[in-house]
């Protein structure tokens, strides 16, 4: 595994959010098939957003959001973790340099500290970090945390079949399970006061975004593998991973205007330079990325 990470240790400045403070971290960087990212739109269209190696693969990130409050301290998503062998850090091209934990630690937030993990969906890239190798032992990286996951990705990650079984490793949230540490979460369900389940199907049956509110009816929505990066808000811009697409599509429809009308920060998850930013309309009515924009600032 490469010991850099050119992401940035603090991927957007740490923001104010009513009664909490709100801080995109990196658990680093991944490099992953670029027409696998953008399903059926022709590279002549997609390099030119996120331009690709020699090996096809473009430059993605794995944010996460920290959220330190009345309620303690939550951490949403953890990346991929680094608990796996040299041969599948090549694969997917990942650059970590301590990841996540490191990164927590820096400011001020150590893994002991944490209160609560959401979970988006179980695929590797977003919940390898949830558990590390102690000895010969995987354990829960959080050992004083709750992890919120939704009961029908679990069931669908411990079946999974030859279409999605790469992207499922047990190790990363059987234990967790078996530590005692998972609470299950729904469409609707309130977390620690202001965080809220939004499920987002698509990519996977039960894929969930989560919602920040800063309690005046603003909110930071983490949107999860439903728009990985800002260049997916296009709706035909869709992940090959992605097990329901027309699903995807469908969810693309009625949130993205939801976000526009409502003036969400939207959080990507893979965005290596934009992680964060509000949305407007194009002149054809499609959704865009308004970066460095306040929409409050109107």
């Amino acid at each position: 595994m490469k010991d850099v990470d050119t992401a940035p240790t603090l991927a957007w400045p740490p923001l104010r959010w009513g009664e909490r403070m709100v801080t995109v971290l990196s658990d680093g960087l991944m490099h992953l098939d670029g027409g696998a990212m953008f399903g059926v739109v022709p590279k002549v269209l997609w390099e030119k957003k996120l331009p690709a190696d020699d090996r096809n693969r473009i430059r993605l990130a794995m944010n996460s959001l920290l959220v330190e409050g009345p309620e303690g301290r939550t951490v949403i998503e953890v990346g991929s973790g680094g608990k796996e062998d040299e041969k599948f850090a090549d694969m997917y091209g990942l650059e970590r340099d301590g990841g996540l934990p490191a990164r927590l630690a820096e400011v001020g937030a150590p893994v002991e500290t944490i209160d609560r993990v959401i979970l988006t969906h179980l695929h590797f890239d977003h919940a390898g970090g949830a558990t590390r190798r102690d000895g010969d032992r995987i354990v829960p990286t959080f050992p004083n945390a709750t992890y919120h996951i939704h009961p029908g990705e679990y069931e669908e990650a411990i079946g999974s079949h030859a279409r999605n079984q790469a992207s499922y490793n047990e190790r990363d949230f059987v234990p967790l399970v078996e530590a005692g540490q998972v609470d299950w979460m729904d469409d609707g369900t309130v977390i620690a006061d202001a965080i809220t389940v939004i499920e987002t199907p698509g990519h996977t049956e039960h894929h969930c975004s989560i919602a920040v509110d800063d309690g005046t009816g603003r909110k930071i929505v983490f949107l999860g593998d439903l728009v990985p990066t800002s260049h997916h808000l296009p709706y035909p811009w869709i992940m090959a991973y992605d097990l329901y697409p027309v699903t995807t599509l469908d969810t693309k429809q009625w949130l993205l205007p939801r976000a526009v009308q409502e003036k969400w920060l939207c959080a990507f998850v893979h965005d290596a330079d934009t992680p964060l930013c509000s949305l407007s309309l194009d002149d054809r009515g499609r959704a865009r990325p308004d970066r460095g924009r306040d929409p409050w600032s109107d």
